[in-house]
């Protein structure tokens, strides 16, 4: 099964509300940080990309039409390359929202994940990322906005600039089912788009919100 729909936005730009609105559109199952806290087997996957070894995308996507969120969005290119038939999703929300919201989630949660008391596996998958994304897109400094903003930045410069206008949605899950189902070329749902993910949201998976 070839992945149909790849997104490349970071995460906290609504990639939990996409997740949801792909699958309702047929595009489903939808790969993203959340699987992996469910299925632990995974993990080995990402811990052998941050090795610097490489994966076989079939086996990493195995059973899923879709990805959003990191760490699948870290490797945006490499996926557009392996499936060249797929549209790529690119979430976005206004820069300072995605800022408060990621200082007060990811970047906390990476702060201080060592300590915390959370299953091996999720331990596992979080040290991968702070490897992949939490430093190669942010020079391990999770907690500069202004380098997080520059990144962020950054992301939807290289994704318009890699890939062609019919290829590429830039989409903010604000703006609803629309944009979405006009790009994928499916009916717009008669029920509202999905919102999910918010910051309660977040630390729930994780067993509660750190003081």
């Amino acid at each position: 099964m070839a992945l149909d729909v790849i997104s490349s936005g970071f995460g906290r730009t609504g990639t939990k509300s996409l997740k949801a609105a792909l699958e309702r559109l047929g595009f489903g199952r939808c790969h993203h940080m959340h699987e992996i806290v469910e299925h632990p087997e995974q993990v080995i996957h990402w811990q052998r990309l941050a090795a610097g070894q490489t994966v076989d995308w079939d086996t990493v996507f195995a059973g899923y039409r879709s990805q959003v969120d990191w760490p699948g969005a870290h490797v945006w290119r490499e996926l557009a390359a392996a499936y060249p038939a797929a549209k790529v999703v690119h979430t976005v929300r206004p820069e300072a929202n995605w800022w408060a919201s990621f200082d007060k989630t990811i970047g906390k949660l990476m702060a201080r994940y060592q300590t915390l008391p959370l299953p091996p596996h999720i331990r596992d998958i979080l040290a991968a990322w702070n490897e992949l994304a939490g430093k190669g897109t942010f020079g391990g400094k999770l907690d500069d906005r202004e380098i997080g903003l520059a990144a962020f930045r950054r992301r939807t410069d290289e994704v318009r600039a890699a890939l062609p206008a019919h290829r590429l949605l830039v989409f903010d899950v604000a703006e609803g089912w629309q944009p979405l189902c006009a790009f994928l070329g499916v009916a717009v749902p008669a029920e509202p788009f999905p919102h999910h993910n918010l910051r309660a949201d977040f630390w729930e998976v994780l067993g509660g919100e750190p003081a």
